[in-house]
């Protein structure tokens, strides 16, 4: 089996955030999703695991961190170019997400913009033009 990522979100509206995945490109794994879960497959390699506040809570014993006033973690998504990181971004926020919360950046060989999913977590879409490093 191949190294991957499953990264697991506490989210407080199933079925929105599991929609607001599908708009951003993922995939729903019925396999590993039901009442609790929404299992958002990104690539090959990395998956999204979308769980219930209260369910996510049986997997820890710290409290929840609420993404909307603390930053617990950022995802950087690589893109292609330049207008599949502008398309995913457009994707989220018309999917309610809320997007451009930091300044886009555009370094010439770097370019990159912010989102959040509707439960805060942010993603930053980043295109890089290796050989003009």
């Amino acid at each position: 089996m191949s190294k991957m990522i499953f990264i697991n979100l506490p989210v407080k509206d199933l079925a929105a955030s599991t929609r607001f995945y599908e708009a951003i490109g993922c995939t729903k794994n019925e396999q590993f999703s039901d009442q609790n879960a929404s299992s958002m497959v990104w690539s090959d390699a990395i998956v999204f695991q979308l769980l219930a506040r209260e369910y996510y809570a049986t997997f820890t014993k710290k409290p929840i961190a609420d993404a909307h006033a603390a930053s617990p973690a950022l995802f950087a998504l690589s893109r292609d170019s330049r207008e599949e990181v502008d398309a995913i971004v457009e994707a989220a926020k018309s999917a309610g997400g809320k997007i451009d919360v930091r300044e886009p950046q555009d370094l010439g060989f770097m370019y990159l913009r912010t989102f959040e999913d509707p439960d805060g977590n942010t993603f930053e879409p980043a295109w890089m033009n290796l050989e003009a490093m």
